[in-house]
């Protein structure tokens, strides 16, 4: 039995996939939703699923930067990305973080049950499709941040960096440092062109794979 927390803004999306998994009673039990990436971390660590279905584009904070926060806090969660995104992008760093799957949200029934049966047993969750799409983007050239000697960040960036790591708002980290918030704006935005990144769950991506913060 998989106790499976959906995460997703969309309230029809979410309450037909509920459907759908529901009627599986004997595989799959629905324990929570949440609507943002904000919503997901708290219940992660509160109802500790098995499997989290994780959107992407989401309010307040998006799946990637909630999917940092999580395989950071509790690494045995199993996160599957569920998305309508067809940017490769997306899939390069949802598979640079650790994921346990990366779906198309018009993925038919039964192979997503197939999929997700899958994971107990250590398979990842994607589709041949998907898997192919994964080789072309993984060995096309793609300079990002990580493929070059990253420029030094000063120690309030790296302070703020560390905060937005363990998935922190722009007022919690001007609380936690006792700057303005416009302050913190500043700083992330030097940030995000120091690493070349161009978010913040890109910026926290990178600064796990190079080693600027420490995860434990």
């Amino acid at each position: 039995m998989q106790n499976i927390l959906i995460v997703d803004d969309h309230s029809l999306f979410r309450q037909g996939l509920k459907g759908l998994l529901m009627a599986r009673r004997d595989a799959v039990c629905v324990v929570g939703e949440a609507t943002n990436g904000r919503e997901a971390i708290k219940l992660a660590a509160r109802l500790q699923p098995d499997v989290i279905l994780m959107d992407i584009c989401m309010p307040d904070m998006n799946g990637l930067e909630a999917t940092t926060h999580i395989r950071r806090a509790s690494p045995h969660i199993a996160i599957v990305i569920l998305t309508a995104s067809e940017a490769d992008l997306d899939l390069r760093q949802a598979i640079q973080l650790g994921v346990s799957g990366y779906l198309s949200k018009d993925l038919d029934c039964d192979e997503l049950f197939d999929l997700l049966s899958g994971i107990e047993v250590g398979q990842p969750a994607i589709t041949r499709a998907m898997a192919s799409r994964l080789m072309k983007c993984m060995s096309s050239p793609f300079a990002t941040a990580s493929d070059c000697e990253l420029p030094e960040l000063t120690e309030r960036e790296l302070d703020v960096l560390r905060l937005v790591v363990r998935g922190s708002s722009n007022p919690q980290i001007a609380e936690s440092l006792c700057i303005s918030i416009n302050t913190v704006k500043v700083h992330l935005r030097k940030i995000l062109e120091k690493l070349q990144v161009k978010n913040r769950a890109e910026a926290a991506a990178t600064a796990i794979q190079q080693g600027l913060v420490a995860t434990a």
